[in-house]
């Protein structure tokens, strides 16, 4: 074969190698990941995870504290109350899938809303509610969320108790109170059966707390 032959497949290869490719042909780009997160307080964070976890959208939930001074704080400090942390979730969640308002709905319906420094059968600063926001944004929404239910015709007779506070920092807990509920499911439902934490919501709400899957 002449030179001249052997010549011409490379000067086509290396035409169609240098060739723009095309608006409509290029491959179309991943959309990026727009995770976002959100921190509440709403007693023991056992149950605050539980009632998180499986939700569509929702990443991950893990425990943590919030809402106080002390620098990586354990259970054990914060459970003397003087931290000023409260036992905590941060949820890291696909707005994509689910809104910060479907959170801060599902948040309501799992606590008791009227209860000050505590949660049901937990007592003390460290099991306050509050929801921490992390921007104007949430803000902005979880005071709208307060102000419905403060507004809602014969729902409670107590004052709304729920803090809506700036979000500073959140320290994860010891891996022992990571998925609790799901790693020691007797563990929890006797505690959960004991504290009467369902039957407190569907007093409140006319619905049991939720449950994760």
């Amino acid at each position: 074969m002449s030179s001249v032959l052997r010549f011409i497949p490379v000067v086509l290869m290396a035409s169609a190698l240098a060739a723009p490719v095309s608006a409509a042909n290029a491959p179309a780009a991943a959309p990026a990941a727009t995770f976002q997160k959100a921190t509440f307080a709403g007693g023991c964070f056992w149950s605050m995870e539980s009632a998180f976890e499986g939700l569509p959208g929702v990443q991950s939930v893990v425990s943590g504290y919030s809402g106080g001074t002390k620098e990586n704080p354990s259970y054990e400090d914060v459970e003397t109350g003087r931290t000023g942390h409260a036992e905590s979730v941060q949820i890291t969640y696909d707005p994509r899938k689910i809104s910060y308002e479907q959170l801060l709905d599902n948040y309501w319906h799992n606590i008791d809303p009227t209860e000050v420094n505590g949660q049901i059968c937990d007592f003390g600063t460290q099991y306050r509610t509050a929801i921490f926001y992390a921007d104007a944004t949430q803000q902005k929404l979880a005071e709208a969320s307060k102000h419905r239910i403060e507004t809602t015709p014969q729902r409670f007779k107590g004052k709304i108790a729920v803090q809506i506070v700036p979000f500073t920092r959140f320290w994860p807990a010891e891996g022992y109170h990571q998925d609790f509920a799901r790693k020691n499911p007797g563990h929890y439902q006797a505690y959960r059966k004991g504290c009467g934490r369902d039957q407190r919501m569907q007093q409140l709400w006319g619905q049991p707390g939720r449950q994760g899957e």
